[in-house]
């Protein structure tokens, strides 16, 4: 590892930055960030970073002040705002208790800020008070972690790092690890840095570029040792996938049921998780490797990491990839056992601590598939990638540490103290879900206006969406322009012809590979023809019916697939008309096909509800656009319909406003509410249809 410490960029962090408090407080973020951007040293929250200095109070006095990065901030982003200010002489008095409760620390932080809307400081914000040293710099870099992850790791550590360093045994964070630090340091003043076994390394120096350096040093020294004497050469995380994805959309939707929790709601019976799927070379060439299961089964590298991805993972040893009955076999048998040892740990922990605890799930989140590789879960696709990514970096770093000698995690009542630790647990956040948090939505004519009506109002209720489309590329656009208003991972664009059964299929699978599988589908593609039945010729009913109907029995059938994997239920809400009970003059092809979808509906309705599984339409007026993104639809048959009616194409939009009841214009977002109303369960129905039309009274269900 290099120092990646560069004195222009530093400038330009003091300007970027210096306003917001003083010039150490900007190197501070510069220097946070360069260890932030080494996913060897941190992931995402991973670490902390702090600077000592002096702020003025509102009656002008200057105090001893610690900024410390606030918990749960990812280092590689952090700005100034992220390092609350605390009264540092405050703080150090502390250390004379002989003890303080992890709710009497949080307390006493919080009432000790110099702001009171700051974010909570670190856990870990004690032990960086009571350092003596200007800049303080924490990661849980992967080479310390090996050598210290062993029987020995407390020896091999000072054996790596000589007297540079003071090297403590594992003690939990919080007041007792403050204290242990600050008194290994006063022993060893000469050191420039701690290493905690199975936990991490701190540095300090008088500058923020002396601390980050000296970090730098001391983990490239671990690397070096590591490397020269491990019987397993490191291997370089690869970013690159590939070929494992038809395993993937086998085993995904399978996993995805196994893993819901039931609930006692008849509304929404599962909670569900999607996932994230690595399969690079790296990846499944770890997986392979003779010692993969035992290692999957061992604790993680560093104890935060068990609130992301639990104590272990589940590994599928030779998962039958040309049998699914048997890999299901495999897989129901490798969660049932996870399920089944979480449970035993939990129950042995609570009793040998003496303490009451509320039992968190006891799905896995990450499972291990030879020939596929990791398919991590979690409530949202963020959850999925950190945990995804903690478990490559585990892979190959247990593999080291393997080859240095024995791979030993925390013992697992150390590893519950942390799981069920409150302070970690308030990491992840708690508030009340969205209306469809955890589901993933697949919506065809995704990329046009009401399909992208639908996809954002589902993004925006917490649904995961794909976006599939004819154009992939305007699929693909439409996926960013969701992620870029409702967040990173939240769509993904898929090119495909609803009136190809292959396309369909692979439209469905990459779902699965991109979040576990499907909950609700929305056939919304269609297209129109302005024509009277006297000249409609029976080709070009047919292409208008492939779209409008066989397009919706493709996503249906597909639908049924996966909901069938998963076993959880689901929806499938059907974008009919208004022209399904209301039809247009020389609009035939397109009120039959649509009425025949409609109709598909109901019968899926029947056939499906033994599944969970309800099936809806919405008959929605004329949409002519959602915001910049015109009607694909109307810019088509727009023209013909306004000289039918003997007006400009432009007066559109004003008739069919005045046309209905409410004299309201509909709009892609009406849609798009429909469905997610469906999509949530709020009422228990299926076969119904739900106008959105403003009120047609002529279009009135009968």
């Amino acid at each position: 590892m290099r120092s990646r410490y560069d004195e222009t960029e530093e400038k330009k962090a003091i300007e970027r930055w210096g306003s917001a408090g003083p010039e150490a407080l900007a190197q501070r973020v510069y220097t946070s960030r360069l260890i932030g951007a080494e996913a060897d040293l941190v992931l995402h929250g991973g670490g902390n970073t702090s600077v000592k200095g002096q702020h003025t109070t509102l009656l002008g006095d200057r105090v001893d002040c610690l900024w410390v990065k606030g918990s749960g901030s990812s280092l590689d982003a952090v700005t100034p705002r992220d390092f609350p200010a605390l009264d540092l002489a405050y703080l150090r008095r502390l250390r004379a208790l002989d003890a303080l409760t992890d709710e009497e620390m949080v307390n006493q932080l919080r009432t000790h800020l110099f702001d009171a809307s700051s974010p909570n400081p670190s856990v870990e914000a004690l032990l960086h008070a009571f350092l003596p040293h200007a800049f303080v710099d924490h990661s849980h870099a992967d080479a310390v972690i090996a050598i210290t992850n062993q029987p020995d790791g407390v020896a091999r550590a000072k054996e790596a790092l000589g007297d540079r360093v003071a090297v403590l045994p594992y003690i939990m964070p919080g007041f007792p690890l403050a204290k242990a630090v600050a008194a290994a340091y006063e022993a060893s003043p000469n050191v420039v840095g701690i290493v905690l076994a199975k936990h991490g390394l701190f540095t300090f120096g008088d500058t923020a570029r002396e601390s980050y350096e000296r970090h730098i040093e001391l983990v490239d020294a671990c690397e070096k040792y590591a490397l020269e004497r491990s019987k397993r050469a490191m291997v370089s995380v690869s970013a690159t996938a590939g070929g494992a994805d038809a395993r993937v959309a086998m085993a995904a939707p399978i996993l995805r049921g196994l893993l819901a929790e039931r609930t006692s709601s008849a509304d929404v019976p599962y909670l569900r998780m999607v996932s994230d799927h690595r399969g690079g070379i790296d990846v499944l060439a770890a997986l392979d490797a003779p010692e993969a299961a035992m290692l999957a089964r061992s604790g993680p590298l560093t104890p935060d990491h068990v609130i992301r991805t639990k104590a272990s993972a589940v590994f599928v040893e030779a998962p039958a990839w040309s049998d699914e009955l048997k890999l299901r076999t495999q897989l129901e048998a490798g969660v049932k056992a996870f399920r089944e040892a979480y449970d035993a740990y939990f129950e042995r922990a609570v009793a040998a601590r003496g303490v009451t605890r509320k039992k968190l799930d006891s799905a896995p989140r990450v499972v291990l598939l030879p020939g596929a590789g990791i398919l991590a879960f979690g409530k949202t696709k963020k959850d999925a990638r950190i945990a995804a990514d903690i478990t490559e970096h585990t892979l190959q770093t247990k593999l080291i540490a393997e080859g240095l000698g024995k791979y030993e995690a925390l013992g697992e009542l150390d590893l519950f103290d942390m799981e069920y630790w409150s302070l970690e647990q308030a990491k992840l956040g708690k508030g009340a879900e969205r209306p469809l948090e955890r589901q993933v939505v697949l919506v065809t004519g995704g990329a046009g206006a009401i399909g992208r009506g639908i996809a954002d109002a589902c993004a925006e209720a917490g649904a995961h969406v794909v976006i599939v489309d004819k154009d992939a590329g305007a699929a693909r656009d439409a996926a960013v322009a969701t992620e870029k208003r409702f967040g990173s991972g939240c769509a993904v664009g898929v090119g495909a012809d609803v009136t190809d059964e292959a396309a369909m299929r692979r439209a469905f699978d990459a779902a699965c590979v991109a979040f576990g599988g499907v909950d609700v589908v929305v056939p919304n593609a269609g297209i129109a023809l302005v024509k009277p039945v006297a000249e409609l010729s029976a080709a070009e009913a047919r292409r208008v019916a492939d779209v409008n109907y066989v397009g919706v029995l493709n996503a249906i059938r597909e639908g049924v697939r996966v909901f069938r994997a998963q076993g959880t239920g689901g929806n499938v809400v059907i974008n009919a008309s208004k022209n399904v009970f209301a039809p247009g003059k020389d609009f035939g092809a397109y009120s039959a096909s649509k009425a025949a979808a409609h109709q598909l509906g109901k019968v899926a309705a029947l056939e499906l509800a033994g599944m969970g599984v309800r099936v809806n339409s919405i008959n929605a007026d004329a949409v002519f656009g959602y915001g910049e993104v015109g009607s694909g639809l109307w810019g088509e048959v727009g023209p013909e319909r306004a000289r039918s009616r003997g007006m400009a194409v432009g007066e559109l939009p004003e008739f069919y406003r005045e046309r209905n009841l409410l004299k309201a214009r509909v709009e892609a977002g009406h849609v798009g509410r429909a469905v997610v109303f469906f999509a949530s369960n709020a009422t228990p129905t299926t076969g119904a249809t739900l106008p959105v039309d403003g009120g047609v009274a002529e279009a009135f269900p009968r």
